[in-house]
C-alpha cells in the first residue's frame, strides 16, 4: 500500500504549523483544512469475499458489491486547548459497476475503539494486531469496516485520533467528549472535500455516525455535537454507539470503588488520567500522587506508544498482569491515597463532565437528541460493563423522552430483530462464544461482540 514519503509530509507539516502561531499574525488554517491526501490502495471485492470467507463473518457482511478505494486524508483541526493541530482519516469509497457503488452515497462517520499502537492508521488495513490486546495496528478493525460499510455501498469516513498516525499532537485526549467531536467533524470536513476534488462518488444527505466501545462514546459526543454547532453544515440522519462508556462517571464509581474491575483497566486508566490531566490540570499535582513506584516514572507519557505492551510489562511500565485488571493493592498501577480521594477528585468531576448519558448517583445526564439513536453491546462485556452503560444509558434517555430506534443486547434474543435475521444474529453469536472455548471472556469485547454489532446497526442504518 503506498505511503506518504515522511520527509515531505514533515515539511507540509511545519510550514503549516508554523503559519498557525510562530510569531506571525496570521490566523491558523480553518478547521478541516486537507494538508495531504491520496488514493492509498484499493480492496477488491475477491480480496474482501477472501477475508470474510476465512474469518467466518461473511454470513453476517454479506458478500461484498463494491470495490473499495482507500484514501487518506491529514488535515488541520484543534486540540482541547483550542490550538491548531493535526490528524488523519480514512476514506473508505465504494466503486464499481453495482448500482449501489457509485452515484451519491451514504456516509457512516466511523469512530474506532481503543488503541495503544501510535501508529494506528485504519486505512492501512493490510496490518493486523500487534501483540497484546488493545495493540491494534488499525488491519482488524478497517478490515471489518470496509467489508460491512463500505462494500456495500456507504462511503466511510474514518478518524484515526489526535494523538496517532501523522498526528502532531502528542498525547491522546481519550475519552474526552468535546475534543474528540471536533476531531471527528474536522475529520469529516476534509473527506467531503477531497470526495469533491477527487472522485465521482459524491456523499448523500444521509449521514450516519457509529462506532466501537472508545468509538461507541465517540460517535455518541459526535452526534451530539453535530445537533448543537454544526447544524447548518450537517444533518445526522442517525447514530449508533456499540458497546460504549456512555456513563463514564458511574464506570468510574465501580472500577474505582466496590468494583469488579474491568479488563483493560490497567490500559483504560493512563489513557484517562492522561487526558484528563491535560485537557482539565485537575487530576493531580505530580504523577506520583496517582501511580504507584514505579509507574509514576513512565506513565503519564507511555500510551500511546508502538512497543507492544508484553515489552511494557516485562520493562516494568505496566503491572504483570495479562489480564490487565491489576489496578490496586500491592505491585497495582494506582496508589490507595488516590482511590480514598476518588470521590472529591478531579478525575471524578472530569468523569461527570464526559459523561454522555447515565447517571451521577440518581441524577440524569444526558442531552435529547433530535435523530434516532441505537446501541448495541453484550450483557456479559467484561470490558465496559452493559448494566452500567448500555441500560443506563436507555434509562437517561428514558428521563428526556426518548426511546433508542433500538438498544440490541446479544445475549437477549427478544431485543434483536425478528424472525430468521435475529436468528442468525443470536445463533450466530452464541456459536462464537463456544467456539471461542476458554477465551470467550477475553475476546469478548474485542474480537466476538463487533461484527454481530456492525451487522445490526447496518441493518438500522440501511432502513433508514
Amino acid at each position: 500500500m503506498n505511503r506518504i514519503h515522511a520527509g515531505v509530509l514533515t515539511v507540509v507539516v511545519s510550514a503549516m504549523l508554523a503559519a498557525c502561531g510562530g510569531g506571525g499574525d496570521d490566523p491558523p488554517p480553518p478547521r478541516g483544512t486537507i494538508i495531504t491526501a491520496q488514493l492509498a490502495g484499493q480492496a477488491t471485492t475477491a480480496q474482501i469475499n477472501a477475508g470474510t470467507t476465512a474469518s467466518g463473518i461473511q454470513a453476517l457482511t454479506g458478500p461484498a458489491a463494491c470495490d473499495v478505494d482507500i484514501r487518506y486524508v491529514l488535515y488541520m483541526t484543534r486540540d482541547p486547548a483550542g490550538a491548531p493541530a493535526t490528524a488523519s482519516a480514512a476514506v473508505f469509497v465504494p466503486s464499481g459497476s453495482a448500482p449501489q457503488c457509485s452515484g451519491e452515497r451514504p456516509v457512516v462517520l466511523y469512530a474506532h475503539g481503543t488503541t495503544t499502537a501510535k501508529s494506528y492508521n485504519i486505512a492501512d488495513i493490510s496490518r493486523s494486531t500487534t501483540t497484546g490486546a488493545f495493540n491494534n495496528a488499525g488491519g482488524a478493525e478497517g478490515s471489518l469496516v470496509v467489508a460491512m460499510y463500505a462494500a456495500q455501498g456507504f462511503v466511510v469516513v474514518a478518524p484515526n485520533y489526535l494523538g496517532y498516525d501523522k498526528s502532531s499532537l502528542e498525547w491522546h485526549p481519550y475519552l474526552n467528549a468535546e475534543a474528540q467531536a471536533v476531531d471527528m467533524v474536522d475529520g469529516l470536513r476534509a473527506a467531503k472535500a477531497h470526495l469533491a476534488a477527487t472522485t465521482g462518488t459524491k456523499p448523500s444527505s444521509k449521514l450516519f455516525v457509529t462506532g466501537y466501545s472508545q468509538g461507541g462514546h465517540v460517535a455518541m459526543a459526535t452526534h451530539r455535537a453535530l445537533e448543537r454547532d454544526y447544524s447548518g453544515e450537517f444533518t445526522v440522519t442517525a447514530s449508533a454507539g456499540m458497546s460504549g462508556p456512555y456513563n463514564l462517571v458511574t464506570m468510574a464509581d465501580v472500577v474505582t470503588g466496590p468494583g469488579p474491575i474491568n479488563a483493560g483497566a490497567t490500559i483504560f486508566t493512563p489513557l484517562l488520567l492522561t487526558s484528563y490531566q491535560k485537557s482539565y490540570h485537575n487530576v493531580y499535582a505530580t504523577a506520583a500522587d496517582a501511580y504507584q513506584a514505579p509507574f509514576a516514572a513512565t506513565a503519564e507519557t507511555l500510551f500511546p506508544t508502538d512497543t507492544p505492551l508484553d515489552q511494557l510489562i516485562a520493562a516494568g511500565k505496566l503491572p504483570a498482569d495479562p489480564t490487565f485488571t491489576k489496578l490496586f493493592g500491592t505491585g497495582g498501577l494506582l496508589t490507595d491515597t488516590f482511590r480514598a480521594g476518588y470521590s472529591t477528585s478531579g478525575y471524578r468531576k472530569d468523569s461527570v463532565t464526559n459523561t454522555l448519558a447515565g447517571f451521577d448517583n440518581t441524577t440524569p445526564i444526558v442531552w435529547k437528541p433530535q435523530h434516532p439513536v441505537a446501541l448495541c453491546g453484550g450483557f456479559n462485556d467484561p470490558t465496559v460493563f452493559y448494566q452500567v452503560n448500555t441500560t443506563a444509558a436507555v434509562s437517561a434517555f428514558a428521563t428526556q423522552g426518548v426511546t433508542p430506534v433500538a438498544a440490541f443486547d446479544l445475549e437477549n434474543r427478544a431485543t434483536l430483530p425478528a424472525g430468521a435475521a435475529g436468528d442468525q444474529i443470536y445463533g450466530g453469536f452464541q456459536q462464537a462464544k463456544a467456539a471461542a472455548g476458554s477465551n470467550a471472556t477475553a475476546q469478548y469485547h474485542g474480537t466476538l461482540v463487533p461484527p454481530f454489532c456492525n451487522a445490526l446497526v447496518r441493518s438500522v442504518f440501511s432502513a433508514l
